[in-house]
């Protein structure tokens, strides 16, 4: 048994598509949301309101968290309805793949749409395109995540995702580049309308391109059907040899101990995607108007963030083969949680080096985020792989729902809660304490409930046959 690293690579373009699509809108509509209701309320142009009282950027921060929360509401909804109903697609082209195309060439229409509606100061347009974009990359989202569990045997599972998720962040480095050019707070003090307009809009242009050309590149390469019937003896290998407690069989309830390690992932995933979300929704608006810092100071952030999480990605695989999956996870939410510990004592530094007058960025940081990004590619890599293990071939969409059941649902709850905790408190410094108890319970919750069960032994192929192709 063998990892198929080209088929891997190409399925990868689906992860390519949805972390480039996700970094933009996490990097600019939050910042969006905050501006527009701002000066909504405050009636202040967007450089006066920077330059402001900052508890007046506090004060919205509820609004905005609501409307990121309904968003992650819909898509609790969404992917397990999209999940369950590609488990039963049959047709030529596959059963995940008329999902996966739908939801790609509709978001990508949508998508510019967003930056125009903010700039035409359009409220209503705005968090309507954002909702578009929103259901139709649920569509996309779960059958996209589900292919590749489904032409990979359980054992192989983790270093697979470790490739997938390599190519999701070369999808988000895109996004993050053209961030550092094409800085928000350079629309917000520039004078010249087109210029401000092309600020915004070209990251929302390119990463529709982009993710439009990555769906086409998957559906050229990989033909779902072909490949299942090719990798059907593996695959079922594959279940024989998985690491769970009681073997599953789809004609009988699920034990009651895989029930157990189920919930047990699914808790603290729910744990560490409210912390994670947590930082990754509001850090644009922590620099810009806790840090007095450029923007482009959190693309450089994600890009350090980027590089650690692809040599965690990298690794995990292997780590997982030695010391278990269970592990390897609470290796990584350790490291994350210490990390999140030291962001605790961030300040700004208050040496003006901006153009116009922006606070040098706390060097600190980079070394937060790089901790943050290889402890959270350890967490990811394996969690995943972990709770398709305990489903059969048959289910694969349906337990990829319960997985975004869980990081959504988290999604949903935490922007809102956080977004109360900034109204109430006015400081910043609460989104790192925030997020460093959450982590930490989530360490607590998987380190103690979750068993370590190992894979059976597969014997892999090595060398330069590990590089073959399609056999």
């Amino acid at each position: 048994m063998k990892l198929n690293y080209r088929r891997t690579f190409l399925i990868g373009f689906a992860f390519f598509g949805i972390l480039l699509l996700w970094q933009v809108y996490d990097s600019w509509c939050p910042t969006f949301l905050t501006d527009i209701f701002a000066r909504r309320m405050y009636d202040l142009s967007s450089a006066e309101l920077k330059a402001g009282d900052p508890d007046k950027i506090l004060n919205v921060q509820w609004i905005v968290g609501i409307i990121m929360a309904c968003d992650n509401l819909a898509a609790l909804i969404l992917l397990p309805i999209f999940g369950n109903l590609s488990d039963r697609t049959k047709t030529p082209i596959g059963k995940r793949m008329p999902y996966i195309l739908t939801g790609t060439l509709v978001s990508a229409l949508a998508f510019p749409f967003i930056p125009l509606f903010f700039h035409r100061n359009n409220i209503a347009g705005m968090v309507a395109m954002m909702a578009i974009v929103l259901m139709f990359m649920m569509m996309y989202r779960n059958p996209a995540v589900a292919l590749m569990p489904d032409i990979t045997p359980k054992p192989l599972r983790a270093k697979a995702n470790g490739i997938i998720n390599i190519m999701g962040y070369l999808g988000g480095a895109f996004a993050t580049v053209l961030g550092i050019f094409l800085k928000l707070s350079d629309y917000i003090n520039a004078a010249d309308e087109a210029r401000r307009l092309r600020i915004i809009e070209l990251p929302f242009v390119v990463a529709s391109i982009l993710m439009t050309i990555s769906a086409f590149v998957l559906f050229l390469t990989i033909k779902e059907n072909k490949v299942e019937e090719e990798m059907r003896d593996e695959l079922a290998l594959g279940e024989k040899l998985a690491a769970v407690e009681t073997p599953i069989d789809d004609d009988a309830p699920m034990s009651r101990a895989n029930r157990t390690m189920l919930l047990a992932i699914l808790g603290a995933e729910f744990l560490w995607f409210m912390a994670d979300n947590a930082i990754g929704t509001y850090i644009g608006n922590y620099v810009i108007y806790y840090l007095n810092s450029v923007s482009s100071a959190t693309m450089v952030l994600t890009i350090v963030g980027g590089l650690a999480s692809v040599l965690g990605f990298a690794i995990a695989g292997g780590i997982a083969d030695r010391i278990g999956r269970k592990w390897t996870i609470t290796a990584g939410l350790a490291i994350t949680v210490a990390a999140i510990a030291v962001m605790c004592f961030v300040a700004p530094t208050g040496r003006v080096t901006g153009a116009h007058g922006e606070f040098a960025f706390p060097s600190l940081l980079f070394a937060v985020w790089a901790a943050k990004g290889f402890g959270m590619a350890l967490v990811h890599n394996c969690s995943f792989p972990m709770v398709v293990e305990l489903c059969s071939s048959k289910k694969i969409g349906r337990f990829t729902g319960y997985y975004y059941a869980a990081s959504m649902s988290a999604q949903t709850v935490t922007p809102v809660l956080l977004g109360f905790i900034f109204n109430r408190t006015l400081a910043w410094r609460a989104l790192p304490i925030y997020s460093m108890i959450l982590f930490a319970l989530s360490f607590c919750v998987f380190s103690t409930l979750v068993k370590n069960i190992k894979a059976k032994k597969v014997e892999n192929v090595v060398g330069l046959e590990a590089l073959g192709g399609d056999d």
